[in-house]
């Protein structure tokens, strides 16, 4: 038996229509296919994009630790992909020997973050048949191995003390090889180019969710149930 048959109803319209909206959201309606939620990911990620470009800052941080030679021993996950990662630090100059798994790479930690720096520069542009084309395999990869050995040589380096060459190399992880990977072929847009989407969208989100509590709170009263203090 319902306490407000009036509130109740009010109550469930608002949880019909919530539902609706809910569906229309996850179907493929928003452009290429996408639904409601990609389409906004998508878009929020492209803004996102020309803020977390820090590789001129780094480049200008790498030249000043230039001349800082680091020797380490760290193992990748398989003998290919330990192949393949000597190939990125020998074409930064190091000297790198391979035995299965395990890599010994010794050399001006500049020069290979310099390599590095370039190779996430091409990958943050886009541009990731240059670096396909640099050594052959798959330009993601390459990304992967690079974050794979900067991991393994920090803790390397953490074990020989070596703490400021450990913190600038996961640096360079963080805000260059993972930003160049995550935000590979995201297309960067300005967010004032999107200023009315952008603004429709938090106001949609807002509503949304206050329009779902309301829903609950009318068909709740409509029942007959309060909150007591």
């Amino acid at each position: 038996m319902l306490a407000n048959k009036k509130e109740f109803t009010k109550g469930a319209i608002l949880m019909v229509a919530f539902l609706i909206v809910l569906t229309l959201i996850f179907m493929p309606i928003f452009g290429e296919g996408k639904n409601g939620l990609n389409y906004l990911d998508d878009l929020y990620n492209s803004i996102s994009k020309g803020s977390a470009y820090y590789i001129p800052a780094l480049k200008t941080k790498n030249a000043k630790m230039s001349g800082k030679n680091i020797m380490v021993s760290f193992a990748m996950k398989n003998e290919k992909q330990a192949t393949e990662t000597a190939a990125l630090l020998k074409q930064s100059g190091a000297t790198v020997d391979v035995t299965g798994a395990e890599i010994k790479v010794s050399g001006d930690m500049s020069a290979m973050v310099s390599n590095c720096l370039e190779d996430s520069d091409m990958m943050f542009k886009n541009q990731g048949d240059k670096v396909r084309a640099k050594y052959g395999i798959d330009e993601r990869q390459s990304m992967y191995n690079w974050w794979e050995a900067w991991k393994s040589m920090s803790k390397n380096l953490d074990k020989q003390k070596k703490f400021t060459e450990s913190a600038f190399i996961s640096g360079i992880n963080k805000r260059a090889v993972e930003c160049a990977y995550n935000y590979y072929g995201v297309q960067p847009q300005n967010i004032a180019d999107k200023w009315v989407l952008v603004t429709l969208s938090l106001a949609f989100y807002v509503v949304y969710t206050v329009w779902y509590g309301f829903a609950f709170l009318f068909m709740f009263e409509g029942w007959g149930l309060r909150l007591e203090h």
